[in-house]
């Protein structure tokens, strides 16, 4: 496929019209950062749940832990949602992987050919290259999501060496307008079902590519432990053999 294949415009309209009420969805053509300034809205009381701030571009975008990410203008689907989750809060530690699955889920829709898998705790990936990624910011009553994912990136705008693109992986929908509104649609869907209590681990172990393998964590600190991941708590944690549990670190796939 080639490097100059357009990079459509976000639409408010077009999104909107693919998209139930449930949402509200704001397109600003530049900013520093979707993240921030969902947190100044919903601090000002000026963001209810379901409020969406998408961006062609950020210029102090970031990822987990505060690094930072930057991609050129129009080329990746870069935004933030606000949810006032209706379950206790000391559940909510769950959401991060609920919006990775949805992202996974919402690729599949557009394009059955692709099975994009998740990296605990927040990769999104694509044949074992990182696609995009996801943070989470709690506030006082609610928690905001900010998702990031390479749509038109060549090989040369990629931010690592083991990135990837939905173009260069050649897949069939690259109107973020589309993935945006499909992204939406099926977390609204899924939030509905785990906020009625359904446990919805078993699709999130369906699209792990963590899970049964043997890792090692780099914990905050920068102490290190290894293992086989086994599975996930009901709050998101990694679980490993032995039954150690890991609710926070950087992990890395060890063959």
């Amino acid at each position: 496929m080639s490097i100059d294949t357009p990079r459509p415009p976000l639409d408010t309209a077009a999104i909107s019209q693919k998209i139930s009420q449930y949402w509200r969805v704001s397109v600003v053509e530049v900013t520093g950062s979707t993240q921030d300034d969902l947190a100044a809205l919903v601090a000002r009381n000026e963001a209810k749940n379901g409020e969406v701030l998408v961006t062609e571009f950020q210029s102090a975008g970031r990822g987990r832990l505060d690094r930072t990410f930057e991609a050129p203008q129009s080329s990746a689907l870069l935004f933030s949602l606000y949810l006032e989750p209706k379950r206790e809060k000391s559940e909510w530690s769950f959401l991060p992987l609920l919006a990775g699955l949805v992202s996974t889920l919402a690729i599949s829709e557009l394009d059955p050919r692709f099975t994009a898998e998740l990296k605990w705790p927040n990769d999104l990936q694509i044949s074992g290259k990182k696609l995009g990624g996801i943070i989470v910011q709690a506030t006082n009553s609610g928690v905001i999501l900010g998702i990031g994912i390479n749509v038109g990136m060549n090989r040369s705008e990629l931010p690592v060496e083991h990135a990837t693109s939905l173009m260069i992986e050649e897949f069939a929908v690259l109107d973020r307008n589309l993935l945006l509104a499909s992204i939406l649609n099926t977390c609204e869907e899924l939030l509905n079902r785990w906020e009625d209590g359904e446990d919805l681990r078993h699709l999130y172990r369906e699209r792990s590519a963590t899970l049964g393998q043997k890792i090692q964590v780099e914990l905050p600190g920068g102490e290190r432990k290894s293992g086989f991941a086994e599975d996930i708590s009901p709050d998101g944690e990694l679980i490993l053999e032995g039954g150690q549990r890991i609710t926070v670190g950087d992990i890395v796939h060890l063959r």
